[in-house]
């Protein structure tokens, strides 16, 4: 299948909204900030509204028309300019006019075409910085979810950047008590980070890894700010999900460097 995305992970990238705002250290040298800027800004920052992308549903269509066709299950990231799990918030359109359309109207449409099976060959990756909105998201209008487990063919990704942000994290997601597929991000990643403790079942941590992680992927900043990345932190984490029987996908070092042979790691989980 032809690939939209730039990002190694997944086949295409899908926003559903364009703009966020910086929640934890991960989000320093944001490029998504960065493009939002080149091409008009206004739409960052908690008291900012947020663009629509008209394009969204109909690529979605489209992407699952194509798969269909393939025979293929394809990976769908939502969203490299958002979060999907961001609080509601008012919207523009494409000439920076407000619009009756919230942030919540198009989570909600695109959980409910979900729910419907509108899109049986694709599989979404919402990746989120704000893990600890799913439970109240969902109470709202999709309590069968929390009662009876999100559809199969969605994985949340929690995005984490150091052992501070993996542990406020990571503890807000898993003790939710909501039945998911459950996937990390550790990008940009800018300190030392050891997720045995989550990755592991340990008895210290009781009922919260009965939701397991299925998944890692890590890698380091790009850009003319980047912060360093510590070959050593990929060994690391290479062997911590070797040893817990977790899909381990190793994305970058900078973007410049080469991977060396021993870190070209690029595992996928079962979707």
């Amino acid at each position: 299948m032809a690939k939209n995305s730039n990002i190694e992970w997944c086949t295409h990238t899908v926003n559903l909204w364009w703009g966020c705002s910086k929640v934890h250290t991960g989000c320093k040298n944001c490029y998504a900030l960065v493009l939002a800027n080149r091409f008009g800004g206004g739409i960052w920052g908690e008291k900012a509204p947020r663009k629509l992308i008209k394009s969204a549903f109909s690529d979605l269509d489209r992407y699952q028309k194509q798969a269909k066709k393939e025979g293929v299950k394809t990976t769908i990231f939502v969203g490299s300019m958002m979060d999907v799990l961001e609080e509601d918030k008012p919207m523009i359109n494409h000439k920076g006019q407000p619009i009756k359309t919230r942030i919540e109207d198009l989570r909600q449409k695109l959980f409910i075409k979900i729910e419907k099976g509108f899109y049986p060959n694709l599989v979404f990756l919402f990746l989120t910085k704000r893990p600890e909105n799913l439970k109240p998201i969902l109470e709202k209008r999709r309590k069968d979810w929390i009662i009876n487990g999100v559809p199969k063919n969605i994985w949340f990704g929690v995005s984490i950047s150091d052992q501070k942000t993996a542990d406020k994290m990571l503890m807000r997601i898993l003790g939710n008590g909501i039945k998911h597929n459950l996937f990390i991000s550790l990008e940009p990643q800018v300190g030392e980070v050891d997720l045995s403790g989550y990755l592991l079942d340990k008895e210290d941590l009781g009922e919260v890894l009965k939701q397991p992680i299925k998944w890692v992927i890590q890698g380091g900043e790009s850009g003319g700010n980047k912060r360093a990345f510590n070959l050593d932190w990929a060994r690391s984490m290479r062997e911590q999900c070797k040893k817990a029987g977790v899909s381990y996908f190793f994305k970058q070092i900078d973007k410049v460097q080469e991977i060396p042979e021993h870190l070209l790691i690029r595992e996928l989980p079962k979707f």
